[in-house]
């Protein structure tokens, strides 16, 4: 509680980045740059928009680099091609 507001998280837009909302008067924050607590503008709006598409294609980047190789496919060594035999 800061001043008679409830701050809850309304949305987590990185795992840094935040908004948050008073649930008494409805009030509207977010994280800056430097992790404080600044009012939740329009400007800032945008900006946590931007910044959560990005995080959220990472992620999906990231999730799809670490998925492991499809079972059905053949894998073929070095070791099966230098000593061929007759």
């Amino acid at each position: 509680m800061l001043f008679g507001h409830t701050y809850q998280v309304s949305r987590n837009v990185t795992y840094h980045v935040k908004e948050y909302e008073c649930t008494v008067c409805k009030n509207q924050l977010t994280t800056n740059a430097q992790g404080n607590l600044v009012k939740l503008t329009p400007k800032f709006k945008e900006i946590n928009d931007v910044l959560e598409r990005v995080h959220n294609k990472k992620n999906r980047i990231k999730l799809k680099a670490d998925t492991p190789p499809n079972k059905d496919l053949l894998v073929f060594s070095h070791q099966n091609f230098s000593n061929p035999e007759p």
